[in-house]
């Protein structure tokens, strides 16, 4: 969407105390534990961009709370599985051999949207250590979220998901859809049916050297994360709220009620 589409279907500009407020609205509280999932468009023009919508954020959880975004990189991967788009063959092992390292600090996200871009360059985030599943935290228990996050099943156990589990977190899927929802992942890891392991690689850095890893994990798969979102909210209507946050059809939900149900949604359908 081009940003004059943006302002054509935008009444007045959104600002961040009107983000505040929608916020405070959907039931985001002081203190919270929040895991974002975005989309700055869908919000209407917003009046400073990104950093408006990560400034009403932190303001409404405070630094009593904590706000968790995933900051994914699937490009620092092995191209042998790129489809999008895929590289020639003779390139493979020239990019394998130079890649550069993954670095928390300074390698931008990959099709996460400006919000956890933004976020993720913000004083006092911190970022976890995984090269391709990220997650950046700041408030008062940031270190603690992504500090364990295991190179293998990035999206299982220990990973900063689990962490906003153990703390009976909540999602708040602010203009994205449930096909967004890495929660979900953690559900995969979680459910009791017949699941396939994959090995991928990445570059990163282990005391100062850059060395190529392999990370193991699951044959992930959100095809069906939309029939999963709509069975939870028939189900579960008392654990979900949604509002308008902007202009952004947003749903907040709790993330430990979410997963429990989702985990059981696969036993069956999968």
């Amino acid at each position: 969407m081009s940003e004059q589409d943006t302002i054509e279907r935008t009444d007045v500009p959104i600002t961040t105390e009107k983000l505040e407020t929608d916020l405070r609205n959907i039931g985001v509280s002081a203190g919270d534990t929040v895991l974002v999932h975005s989309s700055l468009s869908a919000l209407g023009w917003v009046s400073g961009g990104a950093p408006a919508v990560v400034d009403a954020l932190q303001s409404v959880i405070t630094e009593n709370g904590t706000l968790v975004m995933p900051t994914h990189t699937s490009g620092h991967s092995n191209p042998e599985s790129w489809q999008n788009p895929p590289v020639p063959e003779n390139w493979k092992d020239e990019i394998r051999a130079t890649m550069t390292p993954y670095r928390p600090e300074i390698t931008p996200t990959r099709g996460m949207g400006a919000i956890p871009e933004t976020f993720r360059n913000y004083p006092d985030v911190v970022r976890s250590r995984h090269p391709h599943y990220s997650f950046a935290a700041w408030g008062s228990d940031a270190e603690s979220a992504v500090t364990d996050h295991e190179y293998d099943f990035g999206l299982g156990e220990p990973s900063p998901l689990a962490d906003v589990y153990d703390r009976d977190g909540t999602v708040l899927l602010l203009g994205a859809g449930y096909d967004s929802n890495t929660s979900l992942h953690l559900a995969e890891h979680r459910g009791d049916y017949e699941k396939e392991i994959v090995t991928d690689g990445a570059p990163v850095l282990e005391d100062g050297d850059r060395k190529w890893i392999s990370v193991e994990g699951l044959d992930i798969d959100d095809s069906d994360f939309d029939q999963v979102g709509e069975a939870f909210e028939k189900k579960r209507p008392e654990a979900i709220t949604r509002r308008q946050v902007g202009n952004a059809e947003t749903v907040r939900m709790s993330q430990r009620e979410l997963v429990d149900f989702a985990s059981e949604w696969f036993n069956r359908n999968r």
